[in-house]
């Protein structure tokens, strides 16, 4: 078949990436849909299962690091447009061990650029790179992140994602090459690796384990329904203009300690617990080494320019989402044992 585009989804079968994949896969079927995972700790093909036999998508396991799997890929899909979200993203995992943020983040990010350079003649390509505010440090009490906010990482996570927008945008002005980049507020939903703060709180409500929060729990964040992102970067993809930056939010903040009382109180009326009962777990721990304030974005560009907005409200997108671990404890399971991993084995060896 003559495929519209050829279209590489880095870090396809993460969080993410695999809710922008299933869009894409069941929303544009003239498009091949080229999913690359190095399915570390954090990519779960299990997330894919209901897109893996459709004729439009593929699965490619490699590691963007590797500069001979990034090319072999562009070679034998032909790749006319990239969507680059893989990346190493949990701040606590960069403070432990910096390096491996730099090689998949920053050499990654550029391996991928380098063969777009070289491999695409004309202006019907687009690389989209997808990044986050972190990018931008840390707020105040007031304001908001634009898209003309100076860059001040304060994480070896954020420096690295920052290093990554700059050499994008490099790529655009020293060669030319059709860029777009999105930098979002955090993301909430369903199949999150549950070390990241939502799913973590949900499953140890659920086992009644204790509920571990930073400092006081006052850091504030900015809180985005998943499906509501990959609508984001589906819209910026096909009419955000080259050479731009959108940022994507919810104008929807939340301290910490907010938050988790709030899922206590979701939680013990979906499990039928006494009032308060799971609040009781909350443990303060010390807080993180460089925990920024407050991250907030203002996302008029791309709401006023491309007619994006979210879909819904952070109490709706929240009892969704812990509707669905309460549904899916054996998916969680898996991820908590690491068993999932085998699930690539089981159906690729072969193929």
């Amino acid at each position: 078949m003559n495929w519209r585009k050829n279209i590489l989804i880095t870090g396809g079968a993460g969080f993410i990436g695999s809710h922008l994949v299933r869009l894409m896969v069941n929303k544009y079927p003239s498009y091949r849909i080229i999913c690359l995972d190095k399915l570390t700790y954090a990519g779960n093909l299990k997330n894919l299962t209901d897109v893996e036999n459709a004729p439009n998508y593929a699965f490619v396991k490699a590691d963007i690091v590797d500069a001979n799997a990034v090319e072999t890929v562009f070679n034998e899909y032909q790749i006319t447009d990239v969507i680059h979200l893989a990346a190493e993203s949990h701040v606590d995992r960069s403070i432990e061990g910096p390096m491996e943020f730099v090689m998949t983040n920053v050499v990654g990010t550029v391996n991928l650029l380098q063969k777009a350079k070289d491999f695409w003649k004309g202006d019907h390509h687009v690389f989209h790179h997808v990044s986050t505010d972190e990018v931008y440090g840390s707020l105040g009490n007031e304001g908001l992140f634009t898209e003309e906010t100076a860059y001040d990482p304060r994480s070896p996570y954020s420096a690295s994602k920052a290093s990554s927008d700059h050499f994008v945008n490099a790529f655009y002005h020293t060669y030319g090459l059709p860029i777009k980049i999105s930098n979002c507020s955090n993301n909430y939903g369903s199949h999150h690796f549950p070390e990241k703060l939502i799913p973590l709180m949900i499953n140890n409500i659920v086992h009644k384990k204790p509920l571990p929060v930073y400092g006081k729990g006052e850091n504030v964040r900015d809180w985005l329904w998943v499906n509501d992102h990959a609508s984001a970067i589906d819209t910026i993809f096909h009419k955000g203009r080259i050479g731009e930056s959108y940022n994507v939010g919810g104008l929807n903040e939340w301290t910490n300690i907010d938050l988790v009382r709030h899922l206590c109180r979701l939680l013990d009326n979906k499990l039928n617990r006494r009032a308060g009962e799971s609040e009781e777990l909350i443990t303060f721990v010390t807080d993180r080494a460089g925990h920024d304030l407050r991250y907030a974005i203002d996302a008029t560009k791309i709401e006023k320019e491309l007619g994006w907005k979210p879909s819904i409200t952070f109490e709706e997108g929240l009892e969704k989402t812990v509707d669905w671990y309460l549904e899916n404890t054996a998916w969680v399971d898996e991820i908590t044992s690491g068993s999932y991993r085998n699930y690539y084995e089981k159906m690729y060896q072969n193929r």
